[in-house]
């Protein structure tokens, strides 16, 4: 099977070990454990960013068991989904450029 073009990077991998909240998901493997993406840059796709998460009662997305970002393994999918985040925030500023015409 042929790798993909980040595996075996330095760039698609990250492991803070002195950081004080290392691991910051319970349960989680610390020698896969990947702080890239220390702060998903997946949350803003509500239930489409494909994580384990659930919705608190204030309705905001608890992404405690979710380890997604984190896993070594997944990097090409958390950077796959950046058109997704380009095209949503593309609609965001469409809407806002509508509003203030209005």
């Amino acid at each position: 099977m042929e790798k993909k073009y980040w595996e075996d990077k330095e760039y698609a991998y990250f492991s803070h070990k002195k950081c004080e909240y290392f691991p910051c998901h319970k349960g989680a493997d610390p020698e896969d454990f990947n702080c890239l993406f220390c702060y998903c840059p997946l949350y803003a796709l509500g239930d489409k960013c494909g994580g384990n998460f659930k919705y608190n009662e204030k309705g905001f997305k608890d992404c405690t068991n979710c380890q997604l970002p984190h896993k070594k393994k997944n990097y090409g999918y958390v950077t796959g989904k950046y058109q997704e985040l380009a095209a949503m925030m593309q609609k965001v500023r469409e809407a806002d450029h509508k509003n203030e015409n209005e």
